[in-house]
């Protein structure tokens, strides 16, 4: 039997992150979600409400479960925000709200999650990034900035833990079926829709098969890796 581990996933309370938590929980897994809400978090997903803009917040809920669990063995950084304007017309508050949340916090989360993993000379960091970190959609520079952000984030903390057994990898999904992309509106949706070599968008569980994948034991050679789970839509990116 494959010995339980304490995962973390943030922004846990639907699409991505409610999809990941349920299937390492699925793997018998302890899978703790932070978000604000539990939302449409699966059962057995433990649910702690944190604003994952407040250091401090973030910080005590890390730490809460650190000292319950005696360990941090997987963290998946995916919660993030949008707020999408053209850039003649983004307002400052906008643009950095959006490098807070998705750049930022997930700085925090990752920083956060090394202290115990070092110790403990093992660990799995998956940071959800996003193919338009690299396509570079209009109306996005504040989020594409913030997800092309995370790439570099995590590519420089692999290279810094690699020889400690931790591995830091990168996911880039695409068009997927959440929240997030209906609100692109249905004429963009589509249009971009028609640019996917796989003729469809992809579902929440197809990039959480990924995440535990990398978080999984016969990962453990893969380390700042960016896998786009986009049916070819950044192909060649």
């Amino acid at each position: 039997m494959t010995e339980q581990r304490t995962v973390i996933v943030t922004g846990a309370s639907r699409g991505i992150g409610a999809a990941c938590a349920e299937a390492f929980v699925l793997q018998g897994d302890r899978v703790f979600g932070l978000s604000r809400t539990p939302g449409d978090a699966a059962s057995g997903v433990e649910h702690r409400s944190v604003d994952l803009s407040s250091p401090e917040d973030l910080l005590a809920a890390m730490d809460a479960i650190e000292q319950e669990t005696g360990s941090i063995d997987v963290v998946v950084a995916n919660a993030g925000i949008t707020r999408d304007q053209l850039s003649v017309r983004m307002s400052d508050e906008d643009f950095a709200e959006v490098i807070d949340v998705n750049l930022t916090s997930t700085f925090r989360v990752v920083r956060r999650s090394l202290k115990r993993m070092i110790r403990q000379r093992s660990g799995r960091i998956v940071v959800v990034s996003s193919i338009g970190a690299l396509m570079g959609l209009p109306g996005q520079a504040n989020y594409a900035a913030s997800k092309a952000g995370v790439i570099g984030m995590a590519r420089a903390v692999a290279r810094e833990v690699a020889s400690r057994g931790i591995t830091v990898n990168v996911v880039a999904p695409g068009l997927i079926e959440t929240d997030m992309t209906t609100a692109l509106g249905e004429d963009r949706l589509a249009l971009l829709a028609d640019q996917v070599p796989a003729g469809r968008l992809g579902t929440p569980e197809e990039v959480a098969a990924a995440v535990v994948f990398l978080a999984s034991p016969t990962a453990s050679y893969i380390t700042g890796a960016i896998l786009a789970i986009d049916g070819g839509l950044g192909m060649g990116l």
